[in-house]
């Protein structure tokens, strides 16, 4: 899957892809160029799913620091 498409999928759509990938690396015995070409795509995939638990990380640190959470609590109990 190329860089391109990797960037466009969600954190579960790529955790997905990884556990794919994974399944086919230990159910074959994949060739050497192939296997090479499967670990690219993981890193990349790995590397993508990083991107997005830290913009997940900085968001609820905005949303702590600015007193979000509670005003999002206040909305919800009324």
């Amino acid at each position: 899957m190329p860089m391109k498409e990797i960037s466009k999928l969600t954190f579960e759509e790529a955790l997905q892809r990884l556990g794919t990938i994974i399944e086919t690396m230990e159910q074959a015995e994949p060739s050497l160029e192939e296997s090479l070409r499967h670990f690219e795509e993981g890193m990349e995939l790995t590397r993508h799913c990083r991107k997005l638990l830290t913009e997940a990380e900085q968001k609820v640190e905005m949303i702590l620091q600015n007193g979000e959470l509670v005003e999002l609590k206040e909305v919800e109990e009324a």
